[in-house]
């Protein structure tokens, strides 16, 4: 079951490209919302830059809930820079709900991302536990996870898509990979991908040189990183959410930005 949504796509104030302008509502209920976050949009406030969030976009968004007793509870959470599909309800009791399904990892996820590689395989599995590196040696990236024996258990399933070819400065195979998480650690399809030998475009964690990480935070985006990194953002994107439970389920097409980089016509819907 899904419900529409008449409403347009609210604009966010941007402060510096790339920052996006828009989010998309893709369905709508009493109890819940449904939006494509664009890339490059925090979810949260995490300093105070003023810089607009999706909270922030929702809460104007749902003013009308809000001022009669409602809230915007964001139930699954998504990096900055990845896009996709996010769940939110709208009050208190639908929260809980929700949340009480995400525990039981009764609330199903896919996302989509574009690797270096050719899988050898057309399916294949990651079962690897996940900390984060700093607990167990010295890390220069706080939030940096890694698979470690002593760390959480992470599993995910992967199923390719399509593998392409493409000159680039930085390699030429590349494959569009459907992931399934069976847990929710952080960074962990990013993770999992790398410790697979096939790292998402992108990544400036996970990719080619986790230095790309720390050479961005002092220069922006520039030429040379653009040279190993190919695309500003990591490719990654949020699917398809299911519910089974509610009888809900939404999908997402591959986003234009990462469909235009690939070349590629009859990219996959959402669905998977």
């Amino acid at each position: 079951m899904q419900a529409s949504s008449s409403r347009n796509p609210r604009a966010l104030c941007s402060q510096s490209s790339p920052r996006p302008a828009t989010f998309n509502v893709v369905a709508e209920s009493p109890d819940w919302i449904v939006v494509e976050k664009p890339p490059f949009l925090e979810v949260h406030p995490s300093k105070p830059n003023g810089r607009k969030t999706l909270w922030d976009g929702l809460r104007d968004l749902l003013a009308y809930e809000i001022v009669n007793g409602g809230q915007v509870s964001i139930i699954n959470r998504l990096d900055r820079e990845t896009s996709g599909l996010t769940l939110v309800a709208k009050h208190r009791d639908a929260a809980r709900g929700f949340c009480r399904e995400m525990e039981a990892r009764r609330i199903t996820k896919e996302y989509l991302a574009l690797v270096w590689g050719w899988p050898e395989e057309d399916a294949f599995g990651v079962e690897a536990p996940i900390l984060r590196q700093g607990d167990r040696q010295h890390s220069t990236i706080y939030l940096k996870q890694t698979v470690h024996p002593e760390g959480a258990r992470a599993s995910t399933d992967f199923r390719v898509e399509r593998r392409f070819t493409l000159e680039t400065s930085a390699g030429n195979r590349f494959a569009l990979v459907r992931a399934f998480p069976r847990t929710g650690r952080m960074h962990q399809i990013r993770v999992h991908l790398a410790h697979a030998g096939y790292p998402v475009v992108g990544d400036k964690i996970y990719g080619p040189d986790e230095g790309c990480y720390l050479e961005f935070i002092q220069t922006g985006w520039t030429p040379a990183l653009a040279s190993r990194l190919l695309l500003p953002r990591h490719a990654l994107h949020s699917a398809a959410l299911a519910v089974p439970s509610h009888g809900l389920a939404w999908h997402s097409a591959l986003p234009a930005d990462l469909t235009a980089w690939t070349g590629l016509t009859g990219s996959p819907s959402g669905a998977g």
